[in-house]
């Protein structure tokens, strides 16, 4: 669905998944991913696509079998190296800008990350984590199951029919979507996993905060929306 300038989106709330949303981490990602999967022996273009959007350990557990590798041991390096690894993380464009408009209690992340590993590339990026912050290690499924965002919309007072998913990845998406939360998909690196329904940015210049109206956030849509 496309986005024209000068609309106007509302919500009661806004859900902002991290990596690839309000952070660009893919570098730094990709290069742990791709020497591991290089040093046992793992197709990385069947690992790649099947990466971004999810808990690191639930990636662990579909792929470190497929190598004969021990899954807790794998999840203990890949994490490591993912924690003290943040060089090149950089904010997505317009998230600096967009999270310092908005009114602190109106956002938070839904991130699949941990606080740890999650603290860690927003402090890279130059971003404060919000007190709400839903990582995850604190639900029992992680995305696609909509379990995470409709933990957001309860921590934000909100129903999540009334709340705004900021998402990048296929995962993230049919977690929103599960959640009966309304999606706004930041299509970057992977838009064609977008669905045509979907409304799609190419990042956060493309709105604006427009104050509180009727008890709600206003967003305004500032530049063409492809």
């Amino acid at each position: 669905m496309r986005l024209e300038p000068g609309q106007a989106i509302e919500a009661q709330a806004l859900l902002f998944d991290m990596d690839g949303t309000l952070i660009d981490s893919r570098v730094v990602v990709e290069k742990i991913w791709k020497r591991w999967c290089d040093e046992v022996g793992l197709d990385w273009h069947v690992v790649l696509p099947r990466l971004h959007g999810v808990r690191m350990y639930d990636s662990i557990k579909e792929f470190a079998p497929m190598a004969g590798q021990d899954v807790d041991a794998v999840y203990e390096r890949l994490y490591r190296e993912e924690v003290e690894d943040v060089e090149g993380i950089v904010p997505i464009p317009g998230a600096l800008a967009l999270l310092a408009a908005l009114p602190p209690e109106r956002w938070t992340i839904v991130t699949s990350a941990d606080t740890v590993l999650a603290k860690a590339r927003l402090g890279a990026a130059g971003i404060v984590p919000p007190p709400r912050m839903v990582t995850g290690e604190v639900v029992t499924l992680g995305k696609p199951d909509p379990e995470a965002y409709l933990l957001g919309a309860a921590r934000m007072g909100a129903p999540a029919s009334d709340c705004l998913v900021f998402e990048d990845a296929k995962a993230g998406i049919d977690a929103g979507l599960a959640a009966g939360a309304r999606v706004i998909a930041i299509a970057g690196e992977h838009s064609f996993e977008v669905p045509g329904d979907v409304a799609r940015i190419a990042d956060l210049t493309a709105l604006r905060f427009d104050g509180i109206h009727a008890d709600k956030v206003r967003l305004q849509v500032v530049k063409p929306c492809n």
